[in-house]
């Protein structure tokens, strides 16, 4: 495992811990009037945490705000079919929730066009050759590692990988997810890729020609390789390559969003640095949300103290 040679920039993924807290047992919190909050107590209870102990320089929180409205879909409207949309309780959360992240100093962004995926891409992209530390345990973002100090940190679990762990759990580099994804699919997502392709057939094909373009280039060559099925699978990935060229676009995470219109304009070189929270600002956050006294009291007292190092760096 590669050993960081400097601080790295964090980019969070911020639904895995809204909806880690929304589904946990661990985490029942509601307003005075018993609306559920468990989300948004579950995720800020996160963000303080994560922010002290890591005292990050640079850092962005990515939400997800495209769901049945982003591109993808429009790409292939069964793209994500099998989510719903949030209910009124669950979307208020999530509202404040990205109301949190400045107000914590965190800059923060979202997209109706993009996903968190593609906003972290483009951020990991524009601040290289800095190293980036993908807090995720999505494991489409390892296609964001670049370089051998880039990594994917699942916080909860306390767990990194980096380009090495990837090749080693997948048998393909990091670059590859979005051609893997193209040949057997993702249920959570629901990315057809070619039926009858499986896991160890991927892994042979890109083992041997690379990339999805390449592989389409020489299917003659698929049969000649010493695997179970081999025989077959290049008549598959003939009678289904619209449905693989299409999981491989819905697969690869955009890290160019250029869409002036998404907020993405990293011409101030400070725009990523944590800056001090704004306490007299989260006060009113959870009194808006009518939060039980007793949770206000409790977060609002783990903020105390929670500051960047110094102050302008970067």
């Amino acid at each position: 495992m590669s050993r960081l040679p400097r601080e790295p920039v964090y980019l969070v993924d911020a639904s895995i811990y809204i909806f880690q807290a929304w589904f946990s047992p661990h985490y029942l919190v509601s307003s005075n009037a018993g609306d559920d909050l468990s989300a948004f107590f579950g995720f800020a209870q996160f963000l303080q945490r994560f922010l002290r102990q890591t005292r990050p320089r640079q850092v962005a929180v990515a939400f997800d705000e495209s769901l049945f409205c982003g591109f993808r879909h429009s790409l292939y409207p069964a793209y994500k079919s099998n989510r719903e949309l949030p209910d009124a309780q669950l979307a208020r959360q999530l509202e404040a929730c990205a109301a949190l992240a400045p107000l914590l100093g965190v800059p923060a962004w979202g997209s109706r066009v993009y996903e968190a995926d593609d906003i972290i891409g483009t951020l990991s992209r524009r601040v290289a050759p800095q190293p980036v530390c993908i807090v995720s345990r999505d494991k489409d973002l390892a296609q964001l590692l670049r370089q051998d100090a880039d990594h994917l940190w699942d916080y909860t679990a306390n767990t990194r990988r980096f380009r090495s762990d990837i090749e080693k759990q997948y048998g393909i580099r990091a670059e590859q997810i979005p051609d893997y994804l193209a040949l057997v699919g993702d249920a959570v997502d629901a990315i057809p890729g070619v039926p009858g392709i499986g896991p160890v057939a991927a892994r042979a094909l890109l083992q041997h020609f690379g990339t999805l373009e390449q592989l389409y280039e020489n299917l003659e060559d698929v049969a000649l390789l010493r695997y179970r099925g081999a025989g077959k699978s290049a008549q598959l990935l003939r009678d289904h390559e619209p449905a693989a060229r299409l999981s491989r676009q819905l697969a690869t995470i955009i890290d160019a969003v250029e869409d002036p219109a998404e907020a993405f304009s990293l011409a101030d070189g400070d725009c990523l640095r944590w800056r001090s929270p704004d306490i007299e600002g989260v006060a009113r956050l959870l009194a808006s949300l009518d939060l039980e006294p007793l949770a206000q009291e409790r977060y609002l007292t783990l903020m105390q103290g929670l500051q960047p190092v110094t102050e302008g760096a970067v």
